[in-house]
Protein backbone atom coordinates (compact mmCIF):
# COMPACT_ATOMS: atom_id res chain seq x y z
CA UNK A 1 0.00 0.00 0.00
CA UNK A 2 1.29 3.75 -0.83
CA UNK A 3 0.33 6.90 0.17
CA UNK A 4 1.07 10.85 -0.80
CA UNK A 5 0.14 12.57 2.58
CA UNK A 6 -1.20 12.41 5.94
CA UNK A 7 -3.12 15.80 6.92
CA UNK A 8 -3.11 16.87 10.06
CA UNK A 9 -5.96 18.36 12.09
CA UNK A 10 -8.34 18.40 8.99
CA UNK A 11 -11.38 19.92 9.37
CA UNK A 12 -12.65 19.20 5.63
CA UNK A 13 -12.64 15.77 5.36
CA UNK A 14 -15.40 14.54 7.58
CA UNK A 15 -17.13 15.96 11.07
CA UNK A 16 -14.57 17.04 13.85
CA UNK A 17 -10.97 17.47 13.84
CA UNK A 18 -9.20 14.59 11.80
CA UNK A 19 -6.27 13.03 10.45
CA UNK A 20 -6.64 11.84 6.79
CA UNK A 21 -4.83 9.63 5.15
CA UNK A 22 -4.19 9.95 1.12
CA UNK A 23 -3.53 6.45 -0.52
CA UNK A 24 -2.19 5.81 -3.69
CA UNK A 25 -4.08 4.37 -6.67
CA UNK A 26 -7.26 5.25 -8.45
CA UNK A 27 -9.38 3.47 -11.53
CA UNK A 28 -11.74 5.93 -11.42
CA UNK A 29 -9.86 9.14 -13.11
CA UNK A 30 -12.93 11.56 -12.58
CA UNK A 31 -13.03 14.55 -14.75
CA UNK A 32 -11.69 18.10 -13.02
CA UNK A 33 -10.08 15.56 -9.81
CA UNK A 34 -8.93 17.48 -6.74
CA UNK A 35 -6.37 14.97 -6.79
CA UNK A 36 -4.92 13.41 -9.71
CA UNK A 37 -1.75 13.62 -8.15
CA UNK A 38 -2.71 9.90 -6.28
CA UNK A 39 -4.66 8.22 -9.41
CA UNK A 40 -0.88 6.36 -9.84
CA UNK A 41 -0.90 3.01 -7.73
CA UNK A 42 2.71 3.65 -7.73
CA UNK A 43 3.24 6.89 -6.85
CA UNK A 44 3.83 8.46 -3.69
CA UNK A 45 5.69 6.26 -0.77
CA UNK A 46 5.55 3.30 1.05
CA UNK A 47 3.14 3.11 3.56
CA UNK A 48 5.66 2.14 6.09
CA UNK A 49 6.37 1.58 9.71
CA UNK A 50 7.62 6.02 9.88
CA UNK A 51 4.25 6.61 8.30
CA UNK A 52 2.41 4.17 10.53
CA UNK A 53 3.99 5.86 13.90
CA UNK A 54 2.95 8.76 12.45
CA UNK A 55 -0.77 8.26 11.93
CA UNK A 56 -1.05 6.19 14.87
CA UNK A 57 0.37 9.82 16.92
CA UNK A 58 -1.76 11.51 15.49
CA UNK A 59 -4.54 9.55 15.95
CA UNK A 60 -3.50 9.19 19.55
CA UNK A 61 -4.04 12.95 20.62
CA UNK A 62 -7.40 13.82 22.60
CA UNK A 63 -8.70 16.51 20.29
CA UNK A 64 -8.96 14.03 16.94
CA UNK A 65 -12.37 12.80 16.16
CA UNK A 66 -10.78 9.67 13.74
CA UNK A 67 -9.36 9.29 10.67
CA UNK A 68 -10.46 9.87 7.23
CA UNK A 69 -8.94 7.54 4.39
CA UNK A 70 -9.02 9.33 1.40
CA UNK A 71 -6.72 9.44 -2.41
CA UNK A 72 -7.16 8.04 -4.86
CA UNK A 73 -9.16 5.52 -3.83
CA UNK A 74 -8.99 3.58 -0.59
CA UNK A 75 -11.12 0.76 -2.23
CA UNK A 76 -8.40 0.55 -5.37
CA UNK A 77 -8.24 -3.28 -5.61
CA UNK A 78 -4.63 -3.24 -5.02
CA UNK A 79 -5.74 -1.17 -1.33
CA UNK A 80 -7.73 -3.34 0.05
CA UNK A 81 -6.07 -5.96 1.78
CA UNK A 82 -3.72 -3.17 3.31
CA UNK A 83 -6.48 -0.77 4.03
CA UNK A 84 -8.65 -3.87 6.15
CA UNK A 85 -5.36 -4.31 7.74
CA UNK A 86 -4.89 -0.87 8.56
CA UNK A 87 -8.32 -0.15 10.06
CA UNK A 88 -7.73 -3.49 12.07
CA UNK A 89 -5.09 -2.09 13.84
CA UNK A 90 -6.78 1.46 14.18
CA UNK A 91 -10.19 0.27 15.22
CA UNK A 92 -8.26 -2.16 17.93
CA UNK A 93 -6.00 0.59 19.28
CA UNK A 94 -8.10 3.43 19.26
CA UNK A 95 -12.26 2.28 19.83
CA UNK A 96 -12.73 5.85 20.77
CA UNK A 97 -12.05 7.24 16.91
CA UNK A 98 -14.28 7.07 13.92
CA UNK A 99 -13.34 6.36 10.62
CA UNK A 100 -14.31 8.10 7.56
CA UNK A 101 -13.48 6.73 3.74
CA UNK A 102 -13.88 8.13 0.20
CA UNK A 103 -14.28 6.28 -2.35
CA UNK A 104 -15.27 6.41 -5.94
CA UNK A 105 -17.48 3.13 -5.89
CA UNK A 106 -20.84 2.97 -4.86
CA UNK A 107 -22.48 1.46 -1.50
CA UNK A 108 -24.06 -0.91 -3.55
CA UNK A 109 -21.07 -2.79 -4.66
CA UNK A 110 -19.08 -2.20 -1.44
CA UNK A 111 -21.15 -2.52 1.39
CA UNK A 112 -20.33 -6.20 2.03
CA UNK A 113 -16.50 -6.12 1.66
CA UNK A 114 -15.04 -6.81 5.85
CA UNK A 115 -13.48 -3.29 5.28
CA UNK A 116 -16.83 -1.96 5.82
CA UNK A 117 -17.30 -3.45 9.34
CA UNK A 118 -14.50 -0.91 10.21
CA UNK A 119 -16.04 2.13 8.69
CA UNK A 120 -18.54 4.87 10.33
CA UNK A 121 -19.16 6.89 7.34
CA UNK A 122 -18.33 6.30 3.70
CA UNK A 123 -18.97 9.30 0.84
CA UNK A 124 -19.38 6.86 -2.03
CA UNK A 125 -19.43 7.82 -5.95
CA UNK A 126 -17.52 8.94 -8.65
CA UNK A 127 -16.87 12.63 -8.46
CA UNK A 128 -18.59 14.96 -11.83
CA UNK A 129 -17.94 17.77 -12.53
CA UNK A 130 -21.12 18.87 -14.26
CA UNK A 131 -22.51 18.22 -10.29
CA UNK A 132 -20.32 19.93 -8.58
CA UNK A 133 -21.38 22.21 -5.29
CA UNK A 134 -19.82 24.34 -3.51
CA UNK A 135 -22.73 24.00 -0.88
CA UNK A 136 -22.14 20.35 -0.12
CA UNK A 137 -20.92 18.58 2.91
CA UNK A 138 -18.45 16.56 2.94
CA UNK A 139 -18.98 15.48 -0.51
CA UNK A 140 -18.33 17.18 -3.94
CA UNK A 141 -21.02 16.52 -6.27
CA UNK A 142 -24.81 15.81 -5.70
CA UNK A 143 -24.16 12.05 -6.82
CA UNK A 144 -22.16 11.08 -3.67
CA UNK A 145 -23.80 10.19 -0.38
CA UNK A 146 -22.67 10.55 2.76
CA UNK A 147 -23.34 7.23 4.56
CA UNK A 148 -23.92 6.23 7.57
CA UNK A 149 -22.32 2.36 7.14
CA UNK A 150 -23.45 0.49 10.19
CA UNK A 151 -27.22 1.88 10.19
CA UNK A 152 -27.20 1.14 6.80
CA UNK A 153 -25.63 -2.18 7.09
CA UNK A 154 -28.50 -2.87 10.47
CA UNK A 155 -31.36 -1.92 8.01
CA UNK A 156 -30.21 -3.69 4.79
CA UNK A 157 -30.49 -0.09 2.70
CA UNK A 158 -29.16 3.58 2.42
CA UNK A 159 -29.26 5.60 5.56
CA UNK A 160 -27.67 9.04 5.02
CA UNK A 161 -25.58 10.52 7.83
CA UNK A 162 -26.89 13.48 9.65
CA UNK A 163 -25.43 16.22 7.97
Amino acid sequence: MRYHNITKDDMLNGDGLRTVLWLSGCSHCCKDCHNPVTWDANGGLPFDATAREELFGELAKDYISGVTLSGGDPLYYANRSGVLALLEEICGRFPQKNVWMYTGFVWETVCDLRIMDYVDVLVDGEFVAELQDPQLYWRGSSNQRVIDVKESKALGRVKLHCL
